[in-house]
C-alpha cells in the first residue's frame, strides 16, 4: 500500500472529524446559543450545502493547480474555518466558520480520491479509494466519540480547538507523504473537465449519490435525540455509542471497496436496498436499547460500504475528466446530507418525534435504490447495443 494513502486518510480524518463530531455536541452548541434542534441543525446543513457548492467551485478553479500544492492549500482553509468556530461568541459566527471549513472538504476529497486511484493497479481504484476514506471512518470510530466526551467535559469550544491542531498535523503529514505528481497529465484543463457532465450515467450517479447517502444522514442527524429521548440512554453514553456506529463505518467502507472492485452496479444496488430496510427497522425498534445499538453498527456499515463504489462510478463514467466529476460528487454526499438533515428537522417541527428523521431516511434510500436501477438499466441497454466503455483516466493512471 504507497504510504501517500495514510497520509490522504490523515487529512481526511481531520476534514471527517469536522463534519460528523457536530451531531454529539448538537444540545450543547444549541443550549449555549440559545437556539432550538432545528437551528441547531443548520450548523450540519449549512456546513453540507457549503462543501456541495465548494466541491465544484473550488475544484474548477483549482483543476489546473498541482494537485499536492492544492491540498495543502485547502488545509490551510480547514485549519482557519475550525479556528474561527473555536473563537466563535455567536450563532452567526459559528455558522462562518462552519461555512469557511466546509469550502475545503469536496475539493479535498474529490482530488484526494483522484489521487489515491492513481496510486495502484487498475483493480484496485475503489479500495484505494476507500482507504482514503478510512480516515472519514476512523474520526467516526474515535474522533466523534472522544471529541463529544471532550466538547462535554471542557466545553464545546474545546473540541474545536483540539480540531485545529488536527489540521495543522494533517497539513504536515501531506507535505511529507504525499509526492508531488511528476507528470503534466496532472493537471487538466477546465473545458475538458466540464465535458464529463455531457455523460447522463455521471448525472444518473450524481442522484444515487444525493438520494442514497441523503438517507443515511436523514437517521444521523438528529441521533443524540433519538438515543436520549426514545432508546432512554443517558447523554454520557452517547459518545460510546457513536463509537459502535463508527466501527460499523469503518468495517462497512472497507468491505465496501472490496465488493465494488468486483462487481460495482451490483453491489451498490444491494447496498441501497438494504439501507432502506435497515433504516426502516431502526425506526420501528427505536425504544429497544438492545435493538439500537444493533442498528447503529447495521446502519454505519451499510451506509459507509456505499461510498467507494459511489465515487468510484461516477469517476468511471467521467472518462477522460474524472478531477471536477469527483469533486461534485463529493457536493453530491453533501447536498444529500444537508436534504437529509433538512428534511429531519422538517419532520421533528411538524411533531412527529425523534424518529420521525429516520423514517425520513429509510424514503430517501429506497429513492436512491430506484434511481440506480434506471442507471444500472440504462448501462445494460447501452452495452447490449454495442456502445464503447468509457476511456480509462490518465491522470488516474501517471498522478
Amino acid at each position: 500500500m504507497p504510504i501517500g494513502l495514510i497520509a490522504l486518510a490523515l487529512g481526511g480524518f481531520g476534514i471527517g472529524l469536522t463534519e460528523f463530531v457536530i451531531m454529539g455536541l448538537l444540545p450543547e452548541v444549541a443550549a449555549d446559543f440559545a437556539v432550538n434542534e432545528a437551528a441547531a441543525g443548520w450548523f450540519i446543513t449549512g456546513y453540507a450545502l457549503a462543501v456541495a457548492v465548494g466541491a465544484v467551485a473550488v475544484t474548477a478553479a483549482v483543476t489546473r493547480l498541482p494537485r499536492k500544492q492544492v491540498l495543502l492549500g485547502l488545509l490551510v482553509l480547514f485549519i482557519v474555518g475550525n479556528l474561527l468556530c473555536a473563537l466563535a461568541v455567536s450563532y452567526e459566527a459559528m455558522m462562518i466558520g462552519r461555512i469557511v471549513a466546509a469550502l475545503c472538504h469536496g475539493a479535498f476529497f474529490g482530488i484526494g480520491s483522484v489521487v489515491a486511484a492513481g496510486m495502484v493497479a487498475p483493480n484496485k481504484k475503489a479500495g484505494a479509494i476507500a482507504i482514503m476514506f478510512t480516515g472519514l471512518t476512523l474520526a467516526n470510530v474515535l474522533g466523534v466519540p472522544f471529541g463529544t466526551l471532550l466538547g462535554q467535559a471542557f466545553g464545546w469550544r474545546s473540541t474545536f480547538w483540539a480540531i485545529t491542531v488536527i489540521g495543522i498535523f494533517a497539513f504536515v503529514g501531506i507535505l511529507t507523504l504525499v509526492p508531488a505528481p511528476t507528470e503534466r497529465a496532472a493537471t487538466a484543463r477546465l473545458r475538458g473537465e466540464l465535458a464529463a457532465f455531457r455523460s447522463g450515467q455521471v448525472w444518473l450517479s450524481l442522484g444515487v449519490t444525493i438520494l442514497g447517502y441523503g438517507g443515511v444522514f436523514g437517521a444521523f442527524t438528529y441521533i443524540a435525540y433519538v438515543l436520549t429521548d426514545v432508546s432512554g440512554f443517558a447523554s454520557s453514553t452517547v459518545p460510546w455509542l457513536l463509537i459502535v456506529f463508527g466501527v460499523g463505518l469503518f468495517f462497512g467502507n472497507l468491505l465496501g471497496g472490496k465488493a465494488a472492485d468486483r462487481a460495482l452496479d451490483r453491489t451498490l444496488l444491494i447496498l441501497l436496498a438494504a439501507l432502506a430496510v435497515v433504516l426502516a427497522a431502526f425506526a420501528a425498534t427505536a425504544h429497544n436499547q438492545v435493538a439500537t445499538i444493533v442498528s447503529l453498527v447495521v446502519m454505519g456499515g451499510v451506509g459507509f460500504a456505499l461510498v467507494p463504489g459511489l465515487q468510484m462510478r461516477v469517476m468511471k463514467y467521467a472518462g477522460d475528466a474524472s478531477t471536477l466529476v469527483s469533486g461534485a460528487n463529493i457536493g453530491a454526499f453533501n447536498v444529500g446530507n444537508a436534504l437529509g438533515a433538512w428534511l429531519g428537522g422538517v419532520t421533528i417541527t411538524a411533531g412527529l418525534g425523534y424518529t420521525s428523521p429516520i423514517w425520513a431516511g429509510s424514503l430517501l434510500s429506497a429513492g436512491g435504490f430506484v434511481l440506480m436501477v434506471v442507471a444500472a438499466m440504462a448501462m445494460r441497454r447501452r452495452t447490449s447495443n454495442g456502445a464503447t466503455a468509457p476511456k480509462a483516466d490518465p491522470v488516474l493512471v501517471n498522478n
